[in-house]
């Protein structure tokens, strides 16, 4: 399937959303719910606050759907819309704040020879729940939802060594979690 035709799977069902047909948007609610539940829960972490970052979302893109131009997918414009509500609702808390600047740039660290690791997806996941906000909306940004720094520093509104710097503290934060934790297979 070309990019093109991937990027218009839906296009019937969102001129139909966009005519107002009320069915048409339960149908592509339906379709995309569970996916951007999830992107909107892995950086809030929690489920209310992910329902209502989903409820949002979708009443966003419905009310802006006029401005989806259908030259990248349904999902991937929806995704953007999910990730900056989500990013919202954790600045909204302000229990933690991604510093304000940081005027260093912290390299990756060399990579380790490749050995077993130790722990189970549960653990990750349990242990990913239980970093800083900043940290965790960072490293969900980064490894799950494929973004790059570049644009994690768009979106949270930080510089692009701020991202850095807070994804490889979350890394180590999540070490210690998992160790401290002793969360083995």
């Amino acid at each position: 399937m070309s990019l093109k035709a991937t990027a218009h799977i839906h296009a019937d069902l969102i001129e139909q959303c966009r005519q107002g047909d009320r069915n048409a948007h339960y149908r592509l609610y339906k379709l995309y719910a569970k996916a951007m539940y999830n992107i909107g829960f892995r950086i809030v972490n929690s489920r209310a606050e992910a329902e209502d970052v989903l409820q949002e979302s979708f009443i966003s893109a419905f009310r802006n759907l006029h401005y989806y131009r259908g030259d990248a997918s349904f999902g991937s414009w929806l995704k953007r819309i999910v990730v900056n509500k989500a990013i919202t609702a954790i600045q909204k808390r302000k229990a933690e704040r991604f510093p304000e600047q940081e005027d260093f740039d912290v390299s990756e660290p060399i990579e380790q020879e490749a050995r077993e690791f130790p722990f189970s997806v549960e653990a990750v996941k349990e242990a990913i729940m239980k970093l800083p906000d900043g940290y965790r909306a960072v490293l969900s940004l980064y490894l799950l939802e494929g973004y790059d720094h570049a644009e994690i520093a768009e979106i949270l509104g930080i510089t692009e060594s701020t991202s850095k710097s807070q994804f490889n503290r979350s890394k180590i934060k999540l070490r210690e979690i998992l160790e401290g934790g002793r969360y083995e297979r």
